[in-house]
């Protein structure tokens, strides 16, 4: 796997259209959730993507620093590519996008409005349940922090 961390800025128009339909095919196709992925805040974050040998983006994770999403740093829109979920790139995506907020923002508290079905995983990671639910496009969430 190849990744790439890149600001806005820094994207080039073919990476940003990979990025962009790797997340709409994931949470609007398969999740069958229609929502605007495109709120304004690309622009801000950092993008940390994996790409393979081919050039395919599988992997994909926003990143922001304290006060730019939440009080704390934040990781979001996290996907992975469904037929790359099985072999763990899920916990190697989400543990380097850790690595990088920790060397971005000089942080260790980083929090993340996770999808409840997804929160064992998320504590694998490390990430504890705020006890904050919340529904956000019909899909319960939850807030959790890794500090």
């Amino acid at each position: 796997m190849n990744w790439t961390l890149k600001s806005f800025k820094e994207l080039t128009l073919s990476e940003f259209h990979d990025i962009i339909q790797l997340r709409l095919d994931i949470f609007v196709v398969e999740q069958d959730c229609p929502y605007l992925d495109l709120d304004g805040k690309d622009q801000i974050a950092y993008h940390f993507f994996g790409r393979t040998d081919e050039g395919k983006t599988v992997a994909y994770t926003r990143l922001f620093g304290p006060d730019e999403y939440y009080k704390e740093a934040a990781i979001g829109r996290v996907v992975v590519h469904q037929d790359y979920r099985k072999d763990g790139l899920g916990f190697e995506l989400m543990s380097k996008s850790i690595e990088q907020i920790e060397s971005l923002y000089h942080t260790k508290t980083i929090k993340i409005g996770a999808q409840r079905y997804l929160r064992k995983f998320y504590e694998s990671l490390g990430f504890e349940s705020t006890g904050e639910d919340y529904m956000e496009d019909g899909i319960p969430h939850t807030y959790m922090i890794i500090k």
